[in-house]
């Protein structure tokens, strides 16, 4: 048997009773049976920052994929310089994930790709196998998102989305006070009031740099002339992300509305309603929505710096401010057996990593699981589809339709280019 079928079906029988010490792992080594063997793909600055400046307990990177080849070249001669330990001169080089994922025994693959072609590189890892750690936002559209979930669940795949202030210690605290009552009932939650995404703009064509698979980089998106500034800047444009620039909507933005979703308990749903106010001079319109229970998330106000990143609740009984690795309250005794503050920086996405790998390990369900990573890029989506027909929305997140608006619900999808539809999941 494989050893990546073994780990995928050892949780499905007893263990016996005694068990030499030497196959677990230790702090600094892990055991034979443990270390989980990984790749890498899409080679941008966000695998770039983990490969650099985090680090992946009881794991061993094998391989690394990017269409873009001198990225694979650049990426082992950066990590090879800064992070010796890692040996990446040793690691394999790929154009496409496919061929790594054939050729390569791996137990889990990190997708950093763009937004436009995660959902694809991320279906092709599962079904060949392996567990996922999927940056965010988790998909392109909300349908994407549900096809996503529900192939997730259906292979027994650990998926972990990339939302890492999930499992910072302090917002994990503080979420959990929030959902068990510690401020009484919700009346609302505020969030900075993110960017959307622009559509592009054709540009005259450039010739295409040597060893970039243009095709497979435009993947499900229309072939358009190549551009550099498409390229490079594709997180801004909506055929690509929506507004994932750092202060766009599914960039950073992201981190504050899945921050929402953990405290209000929403991992499995969503708000029910969503609609635009009027400009308040922070360049776009404040946005509004409204869950079933009858809490207001507000998007509101301009961004201040990355350590804001999270969201202020507001309680019948007080307040409490989770932000990016620390927090503060009102009273402040709601704080008092807090953990510390998470440092910001180099570091802080360990935890996250090594709940991802240890969930990999046992088959436990991981901080950000695929439905609640689903859920969470499903709320960004909604805020795009609002300001883009600029109306009043009505939202099902059982069905996950809009109610009786069939405009807005063929925005939950889009057809896909001939080549590049999903991977079947049987």
């Amino acid at each position: 048997m494989k050893r990546r079928n073994f780990l995928r079906t050892a949780s499905a029988f007893s263990l016996p009773a005694m068990i030499p010490s030497t196959v677990f792992a230790s702090a600094d080594e892990p055991g034979a049976n443990e270390r989980v063997r990984v790749g890498f793909a899409g080679l941008g600055g966000r695998a770039r920052w983990i490969l650099c400046n985090e680090d992946l307990p009881g794991a061993q990177i094998l391989a690394v994929a990017d269409c873009f080849q001198p990225r694979c070249d650049q990426m082992v001669t950066a990590v090879a310089k800064s992070r010796p330990d890692l040996r990446a001169e040793t690691w394999k080089k790929y154009p496409d994930i496919r061929q790594m994922l054939e050729q390569e025994k791996l137990d889990a693959v990190f997708v950093e790709t763009t937004c436009h072609a995660r959902v694809w590189c991320i279906m092709h890892a599962m079904a060949a196998g392996c567990d996922v750690y999927g940056e965010k936002p988790l998909a392109l559209t909300i349908e994407e998102g549900r096809i996503l979930a529900d192939a997730a669940k259906r292979l027994g795949r650990i998926l972990q989305t990339g939302t890492q202030q999930r499992s910072m210690p302090i917002n994990a605290y503080c979420s959990k006070l929030v959902r068990e009552g510690a401020i009484g009932k919700v009346k609302e939650a505020i969030v900075y009031n993110f960017m959307g995404p622009a559509p592009w703009q054709a540009q005259p064509a450039q010739p295409i740099p040597d060893g970039l698979d243009w095709d497979l980089w435009c993947n499900q998106v229309e072939l358009r002339p190549y551009h550099k500034s498409l390229h490079f800047g594709w997180s801004n444009y909506e055929a690509y992300d929506g507004g994932g620039q750092s202060w766009g909507v599914t960039g950073w933005g992201t981190h504050s509305l899945d921050q929402v979703q953990c405290a209000l308990g929403t991992d499995a749903t969503g708000p029910v309603e969503i609609w635009l106010e009027e400009k308040d001079g922070s360049g776009w319109p404040p946005v509004m929505l409204r869950y079933a229970n009858g809490t207001l998330l507000k998007l509101v106000g301009q961004r201040h710096t990355m350590e804001d990143l999270g969201a202020i609740f507001r309680g019948e009984k007080g307040n409490i401010e989770i932000l990016r690795g620390h927090a503060r309250a009102n009273p402040s005794e709601l704080l008092r057996d807090a953990p510390p503050n998470t440092p910001g920086g180099p570091k802080e996405s360990i935890p996250h990593i090594a709940n991802f790998l240890e969930c990999v390990r046992s088959r436990q369900k991981p901080a950000a699981d695929a439905e609640t990573g689903h859920r969470a890029t499903t709320v960004c989506h909604l805020i795009n589809i609002c300001r883009k027909l600029g109306r009043k929305l009505q939202w099902d997140p059982k069905a996950e339709r809009f109610v009786n608006d069939q405009a807005a619900n063929k925005l939950t999808s889009r057809p896909r280019r001939k080549g590049y539809q999903l991977p079947a999941i049987s």
